[in-house]
C-alpha cells in the first residue's frame, strides 16, 4: 500500500507537470458547425422554406452564436438573411465574404430555360474570433449534384466547400474545410428512394478527400459541415476515412465517434436505410453535422477533448431556431495525443485498471479521464481528471 501511495504521488506530480507544461505550449479552441436554415420562406408565390427562421429567427441565431462565443463557427445555408444573422456577431468576429441570396430580384433569369439556371451562391459562411488570423480562403463547387426542381434543389445553388488557412492565437496553423453536401427529399429518404442523392454525396466525399490529400502538409485539417450523411447509409468510413489513413500520411478521427460513441463507427447497412428512424438524434447522438479532424503523421497535431450537441438555449417559444442544432467541439493544440497520456471515453473500460482522482483517492464508475502506464509492471492506472 505504501508503494502504491508513493507511485500515486509520483504519478500525480508527473501528470500535473505534463499537463501544465502542455497548457503553456499550446491552448484550446472551440469550433462549431451549424446549418442556419437561411433559404427564403418563399420565392414569388412558390413556398420554398415556409417553416424556416426567416429574418427574425436569423437575428436570434446570430445573437445565440454571439452569446455562445465559439472561437470559430462555420455555417451552411447562409442565403437570404445574411445581415440579420451576422450583425450581432460583427463586434467579436471576423466574417467571411457572403456569396449572395436565392432571389429572383437582382438575377437575370431565362424563364424559357429555367432548368438551366443556377444561383451562384454556396450558402457557406465562416466566422472566427478576432484573435485568430486568416491566411487564405478559397471555395470549390461540387463536381456532382442532383436535384433541380426536387430533392432539396441542390442543383439550383452552387454548393461545394470552402478551405480556410488559419493561425490560432498560440501560433499553431490549421486548415478548416466547411462544406454542405447534397440533401434528399425527406419522403424519398424515408422510402429509400434517394439513391441519386446518395450517389452524389459519395462523389462529393471523393472530391473532398482528393482535395485534402493534394494539399496535405504538416498542418492539421478539420472538416466541418452539414454532410447529410449517416454512417449507416453513407460509406463515409470506407470512402473517406479509410482511404486517407491507408496513405500512411495522416490519421482521421470523427469527434462524435471518438468522444460520444466509444470510438466505434456505426456499421454501414444500406444506402436505402432510414437512419433517422433507427434512433432519435438526441438519443443516439449522431448528427448529419459532423466534425472530423485529420492529423498528418509529421505535424504538431490537435486532439478533440469535448463534443457537444448544443440543444440547450437554441430555442424560441419552445421551438428550434432552425432545423439543425449547433455541434460544438473543443480541441487541444500541440499534440494529437499528449505524450504519455491516453484519452478515455465514457463507458470504455481498461482491463485490470484501478481508478483514482488526482488527489490519489480511489473512485468508482466510468468517466472521462487519462491513462498512465507504469514503467515497471507495464500495467495501467486510470487517473480521473
Amino acid at each position: 500500500m505504501e508503494q502504491l501511495k508513493l507511485w500515486m504521488t509520483t504519478a500525480i506530480l508527473i501528470i500535473s507537470g505534463t499537463l501544465a507544461g502542455h497548457a503553456q505550449d499550446a491552448g484550446t479552441f472551440s469550433i462549431a458547425t451549424l446549418d442556419v436554415d437561411g433559404l427564403p420562406q418563399k420565392i414569388l408565390v412558390a413556398k420554398v422554406n415556409p417553416d424556416g427562421p426567416g429574418g427574425g429567427g436569423s437575428v436570434r441565431i446570430g445573437r445565440y452564436l454571439q452569446k455562445r462565443g465559439y472561437d470559430m463557427v462555420f455555417m451552411q445555408e447562409d442565403f437570404n438573411y445574411h445581415e440579420e444573422l451576422t450583425v450581432p456577431m460583427e463586434d467579436d468576429y471576423h466574417l467571411d465574404s457572403w456569396s449572395g441570396n436565392v432571389e429572383i430580384d437582382g438575377h437575370q433569369i431565362d424563364y424559357l430555360h429555367l432548368q438551366n439556371h443556377r444561383f451562384g451562391c454556396d450558402g457557406l459562411m465562416g466566422a472566427w474570433q478576432k484573435g485568430i488570423m486568416l491566411t487564405s480562403v478559397n471555395n470549390t463547387p461540387w463536381a456532382a449534384n442532383f436535384g433541380k426542381f426536387s430533392h432539396s434543389l441542390d442543383e439550383m445553388v452552387t454548393k461545394g466547400f470552402r478551405r480556410y488557412e488559419l493561425t490560432l492565437p498560440d501560433g499553431q496553423q490549421i486548415v478548416v474545410y466547411n462544406m454542405h453536401m447534397d440533401a434528399g427529399d425527406v419522403v424519398d429518404e424515408r422510402e429509400g428512394k434517394d439513391s441519386l442523392d446518395h450517389d452524389a454525396r459519395l462523389k462529393q466525399w471523393d472530391q473532398l478527400r482528393e482535395d485534402i490529400l493534394s494539399r496535405l502538409d504538416t498542418r492539421s485539417v478539420i472538416v466541418v459541415g452539414n454532410t447529410n450523411s449517416y454512417y449507416c447509409r453513407d460509406q463515409v468510413k470506407s470512402k473517406f476515412i479509410d482511404v486517407i489513413e491507408a496513405t500512411g500520411r495522416a490519421t482521421v478521427r470523427d469527434a462524435w465517434v471518438e468522444l460520444q460513441n466509444g470510438g466505434k463507427y456505426p456499421d454501414f447497412v444500406s444506402s436505402t436505410v432510414n437512419c433517422e428512424a433507427e434512433g432519435n438524434i438526441l438519443e443516439s447522438g449522431e448528427a448529419p453535422d459532423k466534425v472530423l479532424y485529420i492529423n498528418p503523421t509529421d505535424g504538431p497535431g490537435i486532439h478533440a477533448i469535448s463534443y457537444q450537441l448544443d440543444t440547450v438555449g437554441y430555442l424560441h417559444d419552445g421551438k428550434m431556431l432552425g432545423d439543425h442544432y449547433p455541434v460544438n467541439v473543443t480541441f487541444q493544440t500541440g499534440s494529437s495525443k499528449p505524450s504519455g497520456i491516453e484519452g478515455i471515453d465514457n463507458g470504455q473500460s481498461t482491463a485490470g485498471s484501478e481508478l483514482y482522482n488526482l488527489n490519489g483517492q480511489r473512485v468508482d464508475g466510468s468517466t472521462h479521464g487519462i491513462v498512465i502506464e507504469r514503467a515497471q509492471e507495464k500495467s495501467h492506472k486510470r487517473i480521473i481528471k
